[in-house]
């Protein structure tokens, strides 16, 4: 039998991981860390220096991959993220076959938490054969960017709604809340909405040595947080950010 561990890392910081997921690392008789370009080397150095510093059974191995990256050309959003996604399975069973075959523990060390805007689990469940999959929570990149502004995310008795950039900047403000967490915004998909009203708290390479936070009224620090996006991404060749609007009542 086959097992994957899908283990939450946090967001940056070695120091994130719980107790559950050092020994989940320990437990699997193969790590495998993915490669994401050059851009995205500091992800599997990352990876990296959490075994060097939590791996203590010597009968575990570590393997690397490099993991294909998606079109973005592809018009039709969903239909490219499901091939990505075959693609991506059908590299980590080419891995997974390799190094250990198909049969024991095999651990993958998800930066943040497997449950919030991240693919793990969708691919998990393509791979052939069909592992055993358990989930070993994280920190999610939500409470890193909540603690680093030392902000209570909902107010009381409010709801609040996790979105994604592109739904933001194609349907503006959502119904029915006054507050937004937004992730996976590959622009500034703030700059689409009218500022009047709404407050920003902004974050970039949570939980990292790099760490980035601002916050304010959006039509003040917006264009400071647009400025210090593109000054980042230009140093480090890729970027992760996240961002909470609230709008005042």
């Amino acid at each position: 039998m086959l097992t994957l561990s899908l283990i939450g890392i946090g967001c940056g910081d070695p120091e994130q991981l719980t107790l559950a997921a050092i020994r989940a690392i320990n437990a699997a008789d193969l790590v495998l860390i993915p490669r994401k370009g050059t851009q995205k080397s500091d992800l599997a150095e990352l990876r990296r220096t959490i075994c060097s510093d939590v791996l203590t059974n010597k009968q575990t191995r570590i393997a690397e991959f490099d993991l294909p990256e998606r079109d973005a050309g592809e018009a039709d959003y969903r239909k490219g993220v499901d091939g990505w996604h075959d693609t991506v399975a059908a590299t980590w069973s080419q891995a997974i076959a390799k190094h250990l075959g198909h049969a024991g523990r095999v651990a993958l060390l998800i930066w943040g938490d497997p449950s919030l805007y991240d693919s793990s689990l969708r691919i998990a469940r393509r791979l052939v054969p069909l592992p055993t999959i358990e989930v070993i929570p994280g920190i999610t990149s939500i409470q890193a960017l909540c603690a680093a502004h030392a902000l209570p995310l909902n107010d009381i008795g409010e709801p609040f709604l996790v979105t994604t950039g592109r739904r933001l900047r194609e349907g503006g403000w959502p119904d029915g809340a006054d507050t937004v967490v937004v992730m996976l915004d590959g622009g500034t998909a703030f700059q689409s909405l009218d500022p009047e009203g709404l407050q920003i708290w902004w974050g970039a390479y949570l939980g990292m040595s790099d760490q980035i936070v601002m916050s304010g009224a959006l039509a003040e620090i917006g264009p400071r947080i647009v400025a210090a996006r593109q000054q980042a991404r230009e140093r480090h060749g890729w970027i992760m950010d996240s961002y909470i609007l609230k709008r005042r009542a």
